[in-house]
């Protein structure tokens, strides 16, 4: 068939195969039989189902769109250039370049258009469920005829659905029953490897029937009606999210290699898009070609967009002239802002509180933002009671109940984390989810991609160290510190006791641009007095000097020595110090519960609490010494731990394991005693 006597459906979707085909061999990398399979599902996606106005990409009621394959990439960029969000031929020509609007996988921030970064196979679905939740959760709590009503598309691969954090993810979607929530997946049974029948054979169909989804069958993705059909069927399910199976061949168009993996991960050649481009009937010599019917035809979706959302608008005005305050209020959460004075009567907490532990202060905390944030809600992987996460005053959500905001996850960490993200990257609300900080290990996908996409997640993460005692070493985090503070753009926060844990809500709620991880102790920590000492706004910087020998003013000493502590061991800092200064000695206590955002500070502040000159530093926190060294120097010390565990009481590991007064005070004065002649 000749491009003058194919139908304009057809050379729509022609017209993305060969985007997609020419980007990548311009390139000479990428992704090039996906994109080439998955066509007519985009094709149909974007230009005859999704509420979307390109001109508006971040339009709130639009749905959802999430390309869970992001190798797939260039699917997803075709589509944006001949939709109307900006993306330009030259963007196309420019895939995988420096400084380009088309890298590699897709990025959120970075392209117009692209809701969510993906790539790590499952991410996107998993994700893509806690996008579904926000719907469902502000619709519920919009009032009466709410303004949000919109869907979530996913398209997935095999690759998605083999990943473990999807089969968590979308267990808790189907207990839930979010019927907004339609998956697509690419059932083209070709990886990387082979075919799918060396290591993937289960019957995907009834696992998700299991899961309680609704499940849906497409034979061939070439048939138009039939994904019309299923896709109309979907929606008809309002009381459970739906799976389309759908049949594609990778590579489509290929004589050489379409059905194989040589149609996966790398160009297809010259030659042979060439022979693809006639087998599809194609000017065999051009080029990134967009005939102008299809341009036109397809740059329809911006006029039908704008009177999408011009309808929208319209039906939101009358909803907000009945509900005035509920409108102020989507239109603040839409926006990223806090409410005025939200912090205002958070606790504050005296020696005479006694011993609390950081989780339990930042339980108090918690509660007291709950009432002052709607927008705030999230929950645990089974362990609401230890992270100091039972908010069931504010309702369990579920299905039937998407109005409450204590979320139980499951035993879910890795979904849990990547739900979360979706909840945030949605808009209209603030998210927290909590665990063991030792299972941050099954959450590290997730973190690390919160972190890049720059989600203001907050992990609530407690039982931080070997003080936690008995449950031994399968329990304690020893190497989880210096692992997660390693990740670009994610704040690790250990506050040192309960004043120090309400600031570190304050930083985390603060922070727009990323994600904070609040490090919380099992055990009881000692308040210090601010009368005496500084106060624990302090913390906001990230370190500040809390005592000077015997209390804190406005005449600083020279300190011989800086004792650097965070978390349960600032503590154990100030015992120390009390007894270096009845010894005459000038020592100095910093804490610092958040090193990256010390270390971001200018440098006149970071030189007022660790003075270039003063060299003799004890850094101590129970943990891997990983990562001191360039805050004790190579005149200092670090008091950690290089082992795992053990199975004892909490007092006494920290003891044996050297996170003792006398050990603090031995490092010391060791560092102070000038060597033998």
């Amino acid at each position: 068939m000749s491009l003058e006597r194919m139908s304009l459906e057809l050379k729509s979707i022609n017209t993305i195969r060969t985007l997609a085909m020419d980007g990548v061999q311009k390139a000479n990398s990428g992704h090039p039989g996906t994109p080439m399979a998955l066509a007519p599902l985009a094709y149909h996606l974007f230009c005859e189902v999704m509420q979307h106005n390109p001109q508006d990409p971040s339009w709130p009621n639009r749905d959802r769109f999430v390309l869970s394959c992001g190798h797939a990439s260039m699917l997803l960029y075709a589509m944006l250039h001949l939709t109307g969000y900006g993306l330009t031929l030259e963007d196309l020509k420019s895939f995988r370049q420096w400084g380009s609007l088309t890298p590699g996988h897709p990025e959120v921030h970075h392209t117009a258009g692209v809701e969510i970064t993906t790539g790590p196979l499952g991410q996107g679905l998993a994700s893509a469920v806690g996008m579904a939740l926000a719907e469902a959760h502000l619709a519920a709590t919009s009032g009466e005829g709410s303004p949000i009503d919109h869907y979530t598309y996913v398209i997935c691969s095999d690759g998605d659905l083999m990943e473990g954090v999807t089969a968590e993810a979308c267990s808790l979607a189907g207990h839930w029953g979010l019927g907004k929530l339609i998956a697509y997946w690419d059932d083209n049974k070709i990886t990387i490897d082979g075919t799918t029948d060396i290591s993937f054979t289960e019957d995907v169909g009834r696992r998700f029937e299991a899961y309680g989804w609704h499940v849906l069958r497409v034979e061939d993705i070439n048939d138009l009606d039939a994904l019309r059909a299923a896709t109309q069927a979907a929606q008809a399910e309002t009381s459970r999210p739906t799976l389309v199976m759908v049949r594609s061949i990778i590579g489509y168009g290929s004589p050489n290699k379409a059905n194989t993996p040589d149609a996966h991960g790398s160009p297809l050649g010259a030659a042979e898009i060439a022979l693809t481009k006639a087998q599809l009937g194609w000017p065999e010599d051009a080029s990134f070609l967009v005939p102008d019917d299809v341009a036109a035809h397809m740059g329809g979706c911006v006029a039908r967009g704008a009177a999408a959302q011009a309808a929208w608008t319209t039906r939101f005005a009358s909803w907000a002239a009945s509900h005035p305050e509920a409108s102020q209020a989507l239109h603040r959460r839409f926006a990223g802002e806090l409410p005025e004075g939200w912090d205002e009567d958070l606790p504050s907490f005296t020696p005479e509180s006694g011993k609390i532990a950081t989780r339990k202060s930042s339980e108090k905390a918690l509660k007291t933002l709950l009432h002052r944030l709607p927008e705030l809600l999230g929950g645990s992987a089974d362990l609401a009671g230890s992270n100091g996460t039972e908010i069931e005053e504010f309702g369990i959500f579920g299905a039937g109940a998407y109005d409450g905001r204590m979320i139980p996850f499951g035993i879910r960490e890795h979904g849990m984390g990547s739900i979360t993200s979706g909840m945030i990257l949605h808009g209209g609300l603030r998210a927290f989810c909590a665990t063991f900080l030792v299972f941050s290990d099954y959450m590290r996908g997730s973190m690390r991609l919160a972190s890049l996409m720059q989600v203001p997640t907050i992990y609530i993460m407690t039982h931080d160290s070997i003080g936690l005692g008995e449950d031994g070493p399968t329990h304690q985090p020893v190497e989880h510190l210096a692992a997660l503070r390693v990740i670009p753009n994610l704040h690790v926060f250990r506050p040192g006791d309960a004043n120090e844990s309400v600031e570190a809500w304050r930083c985390a709620l603060r922070r727009t641009d990323g994600p904070t991880v609040l490090v919380l102790t099992r055990q009881g920590l000692a308040v210090h007095d601010r009368a005496r000492f500084a106060p624990a706004s302090g913390a906001q910087r990230g370190g500040y000097i809390l005592a000077e020998g015997d209390g804190y003013g406005e005449a600083l000493i020279e300190p011989e020595v800086i004792l650097v502590a965070t978390g349960s061991e600032l503590e154990l800092a100030m015992a120390a110090s009390a007894v270096l200064h009845q010894k005459g000695r000038r020592v100095r206590v910093v804490s610092m519960p958040c090193k990256e955002i010390f270390l971001a500070q200018e440098e006149a502040y970071r030189h007022h609490v660790l003075p270039p000159n003063v060299r003799k530093r004890v850094v101590i926190e129970a943990a891997t010494p990983f990562g001191w060294g360039d805050i004790a120097t190579d005149e200092g010390a670090v008091i950690g731990i290089d082992t795992f565990g053990a199975s004892a009481p909490g007092p006494e590991l920290m003891r044996r394991f050297g996170f003792s007064v006398e050990n603090v005070v031995a490092t010391a004065e060791r560092l102070l005693t000038p060597p033998a002649p």
